[in-house]
């Protein structure tokens, strides 16, 4: 099968799905992802592992023995010999196609790259492993990355390169015209509001993306993620600008322990989305899949292409239909974004200014520092160093080398103050109790704590995180102020003396009259209290997020 265009007739959309099934029947738990084999496996030409085995055998018969079978162990060594010498060919040479295949895709040699894959996936098929051994696993990852790329080169074929491929398609059919209605109405304080924010981050992003050499549109997607804030979360407890959840965090390299969590610092969460995007895009050919499988997840949508019984690689409104309802409206979206900022009066829009980037030097500190301690030695707001610093915790810097980040010409000044700031000591983690009640969840739990369904799991040493029941005690992590409440018995219990006055009042119900201290911000106070800064603004009929030292605020937890 050498001709070109046989495999399009062998690698149909059902043969390909059948292909994907049996590569996703080995052992391994863990989706395939997309691998590039930059490295050929070392293999197993000029190895012997099986001669020295028949060998010692021989070792433990009679003579007799090994004079009438003697030829035949050693001419079944060398067959197998012979046989693992093949197979490390034949893994080499799956390797090599796959690289030309790979270099006649980026020319838009499609015929060439399919003819390649064909020879490949022949070569695989001779291919002979144990079932379980590690050249099964390898074979079995080698027959999902032949499929992967006849899915890509398809995807090539359906939607010409320059198209879909290089650029995004800002379709305006009618699911986008909703979207832009959305905007235009009930939805346009918060456009107007995001756009403004955009002007903080957005330079740097489109400047990222530029050196990725993926579309500056790109740049658009934080505003329906977050509003462009970098420390949005959602109740998925999707954070930052990007909205990445913890794992696909760790999985991008972004940090988090107790002192920070970078998923909240614009730069590295903004090279890590690039990271990911490219990744998704490499994998569908298009930006539009990328982008709904950004919102969703690949495992999602690779699952809506398999049970398509349509030529699903056409564009991804061929997908639209059978989308979770969130990923359907996330394309639309995005796209009623693009062609409202790139032609805002034609839709009715007097779009504000933008903010300008914030101007920094970055400073390295060795010691924990409270941010309103040093904003106070500084002569600066609070919230200044906070929004430059978003990945902070808790507005402190942590107890390993830091590289902060201060107002421009500020940097001398904070050197030469560090040595009189205090150590800053996080709080103590404190605990609560909490009953079960008819019809709660270990979600509807954590989020009422500002947990996680994870910690609360850990810490009861839970099986199964559906299992709860009625009456069942949980023990509830959280951090000093943080914790909600104790449970309808008013009893906690707590690894130190932090179970303050203002937790108890908390949980309670009762209201708070507090006085504002110098350097308090909103933000700090919302923070202590477990609430927002618009509910600390609605229930003192305050205008703006200014404080005055002295200023009386009443809390309500109601």
């Amino acid at each position: 099968m050498t001709d070109g265009k046989s495999i399009i007739r062998i690698f149909s959309p059902a043969l390909i799905i059948i292909l994907l099934v049996a590569g996703c029947s080995s052992n391994r738990s863990q989706t395939p992802v997309k691998q590039t084999p930059a490295v050929v496996v070392e293999s197993n030409v000029g190895k012997d592992p099986v001669k020295q085995p028949a060998e010692n055998k021989n070792q433990n018969l009679t003579s007799a023995q090994t004079s009438s079978s003697g030829a035949e162990l050693q001419s079944e060594a060398l067959s197998m010999e012979g046989e693992s010498q093949e197979n490390g060919s034949l893994t080499e040479e799956v390797y090599a196609l796959y690289q030309e295949a790979q270099v006649a895709l980026e020319k838009g040699e499609l015929d060439q790259a399919l003819a390649s894959l064909d020879k490949a996936y022949a070569a695989l098929l001779k291919i002979e492993a144990s079932p379980g051994s590690p050249l099964d696993q390898e074979k079995n990852d080698l027959r999902i990355l032949l499929v992967q790329k006849i899915q890509q080169v398809y995807a090539f074929r359906l939607t010409p390169p320059g198209i879909n491929h290089k650029t995004i398609p800002l379709i305006e059919n009618n699911w986008v015209l909703s979207e832009i209605k959305s905007f235009q109405t009930v939805e346009k304080r918060f456009f107007e509001e995001s756009y403004a924010r955009s002007g903080l981050f957005r330079p740097m992003i489109v400047e990222e993306l530029k050196k990725a050499g993926l579309p500056e549109e790109l740049s658009w997607l934080p505003l329906i993620e977050s509003g462009f804030k970098p420390r949005a979360l959602s109740r998925a407890r999707a954070l930052g600008l990007w909205q990445f959840i913890a794992s696909t965090g760790y999985r991008y390299g972004l940090k988090r322990d107790k002192y920070i969590d970078e998923r909240m610092d614009p730069v590295k969460s903004t090279r890590a989305a690039i990271k990911y995007l490219s990744e998704l895009h490499d994998f569908f050919g298009d930006w539009t899949t990328a982008i709904a499988s950004y919102n969703c997840g690949e495992i999602r949508v690779q699952s809506v292409i398999r049970n398509q019984k349509i030529d699903y690689l056409d564009n991804f409104w061929d997908l639209f239909s059978n989308l979770p309802y969130e990923t359907a409206r996330y394309v639309p979206r995005f796209i009623a974004t693009v062609l409202i900022v790139e032609n805002p009066e034609e839709y009715g829009f007097n779009l504000p200014a933008v903010y300008s980037p914030l101007s920094f030097e970055t400073v390295s500190l060795t010691k924990p520092v409270k941010l309103s301690v040093l904003a106070s030695k500084l002569g600066l707001q609070t919230d200044l160093l906070s929004q430059l610093n978003p990945e902070l915790r808790y507005d402190s810097t942590p107890n390993y080398p830091y590289e902060l980040r201060v107002p421009a010409g500020y940097g001398e000044q904070t050197m030469a103050c560090l040595n009189d700031l205090p150590n800053w000591i996080p709080p103590d983690v404190v605990y609560g109790w909490h009953t079960v009640k008819k019809g709660e969840t270990l979600g509807l739990i954590a989020r009422r704590y500002r947990t996680s369904v994870d910690a609360i799991v850990r810490l009861n040493n839970l099986k199964n995180s559906r299992l709860i029941y009625p009456g069942q005690r949980l023990r509830i992590p959280g951090q000093g102020n943080d914790l909600a409440s104790a449970d309808e018995t008013g009893q906690a219990a707590t690894s130190s003396t932090q179970a303050s006055s203002q937790t108890s009042q908390r949980g309670s119900g009762q209201d708070v009259n507090y006085v504002v201290k110098p350097g308090d911000t909103l933000y700090e106070i919302a923070r202590t209290y477990g609430l927002s800064v618009d509910k600390i603004k609605k229930d003192n009929n305050l205008e703006s997020d200014l404080l005055s030292v002295g200023q009386k605020l009443t809390i309500r937890f109601n």
